[in-house]
């Protein structure tokens, strides 16, 4: 079997049980597997590749629990920069009513391009619009010829606003022809085995477009083969106000009351998730995908991530949509994860001792989130979110996907000789110099190695603005 070896890095964050860190040490991988772990001089000198990384931090390849990846063709454009999330997805359900084929192959490969450029190695996909012949095929075909470790999640829509959802009727599907496709996919794509490459999720998109007996019968479907449910829940003060307006209670007694919580669940956003929600979720080891440039830029607000961890719900990390956030790299999402996780801290009333006097300008114990926190968010915890025990951590027998960084950057400067991790998470997010995904630089020296970037950006943007345009025409 093909070696790969790893060796000499400045540090190794190993992200295992003990979030254990390695210097001067090596990383040997045997086929698609980890095989040693240790310092450099314990290991073997040869293999059939090695990959200088003096020099450079060696992380767990990244994980993004949450994604709309072709939105990557509806960036930035004009007329929904400033809208919360109502206003903004009525904006755009008519231009994404455009979708063909081959734009969600195109953005699909774009966007995990992105991702891997960055040091992300697996990564979720919530299609949930299925115009002019699209398929979640289209997705899985894209992300087999990148490389990119894939959950493909079958979104779906069924309630529009003839029926008090919000999307236009003409982008919604069938509840019977959603339930079959989502068997097609499940029987011919979804792999559970150790290092499996493709996976498949069923994930109806969200309270305000889909009904009740969908939840229920695709909860149903997935359980009976195995697979893993996803939606978006509690995102903002609207969504929150028609869960409570159409069904009578939280997101979270909805989650439940429909069968949506449990360990083979995770949910998207929660960021008005109430403390019964909380509990709720801790209890029934259901997973958040925490998205917190998308929630700012959409200003749906501030998730309680410190109190969901303390809690004991499973939390990582999403870009989400490239069309709400706008930009699609995991590295630079847990710095801001961090930093977000301060700011909630600072918002919090000032904090008192027991005979009741209060405390300014004082250390006020631990941060929300430490620069340690962020990463295991983004490693760790993704993999967790995603069910997923073979990725998330280095160690002997786990799949090989790594990131390496650079560490002699001027980014880097002054903090790197301190901290290795800490430089990675508090100074600017770099991208990656190598990313390994299952035993194969699919990133070499910072440039894609599995597909030609170049030609496929320019057709990417053609696309961009062919969809723009003929949702101007048509309006």
């Amino acid at each position: 079997m093909r070696t790969l070896l790893i060796r000499g890095a400045d540090c190794i964050a190993t992200q295992d049980a003990a979030l254990g860190e390695l210097r001067g040490a090596s990383v040997l991988v045997r086929g698609h597997r980890i095989e040693a772990i240790g310092p450099a001089d314990a290991l073997p000198q040869e293999a059939d590749e090695v990959i200088d990384a003096r020099g450079h931090i060696v992380v767990p390849g990244l994980v993004n629990t949450h994604h709309h990846m072709y939105q990557s063709l509806t960036r930035a454009i004009p007329g929904v920069q400033d809208a919360e999330l109502f206003a903004w997805l009525r904006g755009l359900y008519p231009i994404w009513a455009g979708l063909t084929p081959e734009m969600v192959r195109v953005s699909t490969q774009v966007a995990m391009a992105e991702l891997l450029l960055g040091g992300c190695t697996t990564s979720s996909d919530h299609l949930y619009i299925y115009p002019n012949g699209v398929r979640l095929d289209d997705s899985i075909e894209a992300a087999a010829q990148i490389g990119m470790r894939f959950t493909a999640s079958r979104g779906s829509m069924s309630v529009g606003q003839s029926q008090g959802g919000l999307p236009p009727d003409s982008v919604v599907e069938r509840e019977d022809a959603i339930l079959r496709d989502s068997l097609r996919l499940i029987e011919s794509f979804h792999d559970a085995s150790h290092g499996a490459m493709t996976q498949v999720a069923l994930a109806p998109c969200s309270p305000f477009s889909v009904s009740r007996d969908l939840m229920r019968e695709s909860a149903a479907l997935a359980r009976a083969h195995g697979v893993r449910l996803h939606t978006h829940l509690a995102e903002n003060d609207h969504d929150v106000a028609y869960s409570q307006a159409k069904f009578g209670c939280t997101p979270a007694q909805y989650a439940q009351e429909l069968g949506w919580l449990g360990h083979d669940v995770w949910h998207a956003h929660c960021v008005k998730l109430d403390d019964e929600g909380i509990f709720l979720f801790a209890a029934s080891r259901t997973g958040v995908a925490h998205c917190p440039c998308s929630n700012m830029r959409l200003a749906s607000g501030i998730a309680p991530v410190r109190r969901m961890l303390d809690a004991g719900v499973p939390v990582g990390l999403g870009v989400d949509g490239s069309a709400s956030n706008d930009g699609a790299q995991l590295l630079a999402e847990a710095r801001q994860a961090l930093l977000l996780a301060r700011v909630a801290r600072a918002l919090q009333p000032p904090e008192t001792d027991p005979t009741g006097r209060t405390f300014f300008g004082c250390d006020l114990g631990p941060a929300q989130m430490t620069a340690r926190d962020a990463l295991a968010l983004a490693t760790r915890g993704g993999a967790q979110v995603l069910g997923r025990s073979d990725i998330g951590h280095l160690a002997p027998g786990m799949c090989a996907d790594m990131a390496l960084y650079d560490l002699r950057t001027a980014a880097m400067a002054g903090a790197a000789v301190h901290d290795p991790v800490g430089a990675l998470m508090l100074c600017a997010s770099p991208q990656a110099a190598w990313t390994i995904v299952n035993g194969r630089a699919v990133v070499r020296e910072g440039r894609l190695a599995t597909l030609d970037l170049p030609p496929l950006l320019e057709r990417h943007n053609r696309l961009a603005i062919v969809l723009a345009e003929a949702a101007r025409s048509a309006h």
